[in-house]
């Protein structure tokens, strides 16, 4: 018996979410179906996190305890064989006893995508969010840079248990103007609370699109001022990292890795 580690990626959008749930057709549910034909036998596989319904991950993080005679490689090959067109195994390791995917980690990444014109696009709406008025490039960067630092963001998401912490460090936020109307919104942090990132993205769009007035932006973190209902949707949002012990913050605020153990498989 060992415990592997994976990392897993997955188009989330005919998905009811990462967390399984009765028979509703969900990611952890066809990963568990997969390893029951090699011969898994545990109850339930281990994850750093659960995402929503119709939202995406690059780099989603599970763990398992098999017995297998073969490679990492081998396993990784078998799974794909096995898993549905929609999620497929990117990397895997034999990693120590005792690890969980969800409490050793130190840091999650996640990248949303808007596109900004004024009718949709089929093909953007599967994994970004149409956006239409215009939003200001300046203000988008203010509000992002508000959002690194130790927050109490109780406006911007919900704990996961009633009564939890809702203040959260952010290492980096930042959005990136990638021409032809597409904007992407990356932020790393400690931890994140329930539908914090789309949140986040859905007020400062309206901040971009002079709905809402910086100002207040910037009184929902510091003073937990209510601010406008409402999330950005979910088709835009990707899960893609999760860090743990052997990766470090470097000077220019981004996450390197040091180890490069593991089978890769996606390209």
């Amino acid at each position: 018996m060992a415990l592997y580690q994976v990392i897993i990626a997955y188009d989330g959008t005919n998905f009811q979410g990462f967390q399984r749930q009765g028979r509703k057709r969900t990611v952890q549910a066809a990963i568990e179906d997969a390893l029951r034909e090699l011969g898994w036998l545990e109850p339930a596989i281990l994850y750093a996190g659960r995402t929503d319904s119709g939202v995406h991950a690059s780099g989603q993080v599970i763990s398992f305890d098999l017995v297998w005679k073969h490679t990492p490689e081998d396993l990784g090959r078998a799974l794909n064989s096995s898993l549905p067109k929609d999620v497929a195994v990117c990397k895997i390791r034999m990693e120590k006893a005792g690890f969980h995917p969800r409490f050793d980690a130190v840091a999650r990444q996640y990248h949303y995508r808007i596109y900004v014109q004024p009718g949709r696009d089929p093909l953007r709406d599967r994994y970004a969010w149409h956006v239409w008025p215009a939003v200001n490039a300046d203000l988008l960067h203010q509000s992002a840079e508000c959002l690194t630092g130790m927050h109490d963001f109780a406006v911007f998401g919900s704990p996961l248990k009633k009564g939890g912490s809702t203040t959260r460090e952010v290492f980096q936020a930042l959005w990136r103007d990638q021409k032809d109307g597409d904007w992407s919104f990356r932020v790393i942090a400690n931890a994140f609370l329930y539908r914090m990132v789309r949140r986040l993205v859905f007020l400062q769009v309206l901040v971009g699109q002079k709905r809402i007035e910086l100002s207040d932006f910037v009184a929902g973190l510091q003073i937990q001022k209510p601010l406008k209902p409402g999330l950005a949707k979910p088709n835009g949002l990707v899960l893609e990292r999760v860090y743990y012990a052997e990766d470090r913050l470097e000077p220019e605020g981004l996450f390197k890795t040091l180890s490069a153990s593991g089978e890769e498989f996606c390209g």
